[in-house]
């Protein structure tokens, strides 16, 4: 236990608001879910070290609940392993045609780095947070024990048993079992895709017969049915990323909202065409046009196509633009997070 005492096994309400790297996740989305009796992450993925402690700071005026605050893990020390210049340089003459049509430049070069991480781990030493979770890999056991000591548990994002074991091994106090239902990017420890990868509930008993930790259940959880349903197979804890898309306190841009309930963007797909990386969103243009060009390069293609995202989202073209959503993303609802919190645990409850 840290000294936050932080029980995952012991929140009022089992419901965690997932951690949304790219804006989604205000500090007021997270306090509003703390204060409904859940627990809600800041994702510090895509900031500066600056710009995370900004958000903490901001926290800490909005509540007095412990938070927590999530870190991409760099797959190595200068980014991607996994990255093939001449694959990289393939895709980019792919996608040349639409940079021309919407005036914006692609780099030339292709961009790997590691998110800030050391600079995030110096600031969360600094001022320690209730809770630290990691996503695309694990820190060393040296950094974890750091961050042990002054006092935050740590939760590794986990897609099979395999993973589960590393991180029990670094040290970790609870796992998020991500099953592949989820909206976003996938929190594998490798670039690579899954094939047959396992539903949530099965994930869930593969990685329970592999360790005693407490197991929170992530992916296509968007009604109160499946929150019991996951709690019944053992989860302490539901954590929710989509179904707060709509939330009034989320950063969620214009353009995304309203794809979330346009039914041109009836199914969601996993996708590499945006970021290199495997990713669960609304089924557009751009992916239809790219699916299976992409290569395994993260984040060496997020930066190469960070221009034609932008310049989508200038336009608010749903049809270019990156639009991250679970399984359950017809279910997602607008309204207050406290209250969409409050209804999903009343449902749960039956």
């Amino acid at each position: 236990m840290s000294s936050y005492d932080v029980d995952f096994a012991g929140l009022t309400v089992p419901i965690i608001a997932a951690p949304m790297a790219g804006g989604a996740s205000t500090p007021e989305l997270v306090a509003a879910v703390n204060a409904a009796g859940g627990l809600g992450f800041l994702a510090a993925g895509y900031r500066t070290a600056a710009a995370m402690s900004e958000q903490i700071a901001r926290m800490r005026v909005l509540t007095d609940r412990p938070f927590g605050v999530n870190l991409f893990v760099p797959s190595s020390p200068g980014g991607s392993a996994h990255a093939d210049p001449a694959a990289l340089r393939a895709y980019r003459a792919e996608l040349l045609p639409e940079a021309e049509r919407w005036g914006v430049q692609l780099p030339a070069e292709f961009a790997a780095d590691d998110d800030d991480w050391a600079g995030k781990l110096a600031a969360l030493l600094a001022d320690p947070v209730a809770v630290v979770s990691y996503t695309f890999g694990l820190p060393t056991r040296q950094e974890a024990d750091a961050l042990r000591a002054v006092g935050s548990a740590q939760v590794a994002t986990v897609t099979g048993p395999d993973e589960a074991r590393a991180a029990e091994l670094v040290g970790v106090d609870a796992l998020c079992v991500q099953g592949p239902e989820a909206g976003g990017h996938r929190g594998t420890h490798r670039v690579e895709d899954e094939p047959g990868a396992l539903p949530l509930t099965q994930l869930l008993a593969r990685v329970r017969a592999v360790t005693g930790l407490p197991l929170i259940a992530a992916g296509g959880l968007g009604t109160g049915a499946a929150v019991a349903d996951v709690l019944r197979a053992g989860a302490v804890a539901a954590q929710l990323g989509t179904a707060y898309l709509l939330a009034d306190e989320a950063g969620t841009s214009a353009t995304h909202r309203a794809a979330l309930t346009d039914p041109r963007f009836g199914e969601t797909v996993v996708t590499r065409v945006f970021t290199g990386r495997p990713a669960r969103g609304l089924r557009n243009a751009f992916i239809d046009r790219h699916t299976g060009r992409a290569p395994h390069a993260y984040p060496e293609v997020h930066h190469l196509t960070q221009p034609l995202r932008a310049a989508a989202a200038r336009r608010a073209d749903p049809q270019a633009l990156h639009l991250w959503a679970g399984t359950a993303h017809a279910t997602t609802r607008p309204g207050p997070a406290a209250a969409i919190t409050a209804r999903l645990w009343r449902e749960a409850r039956g």
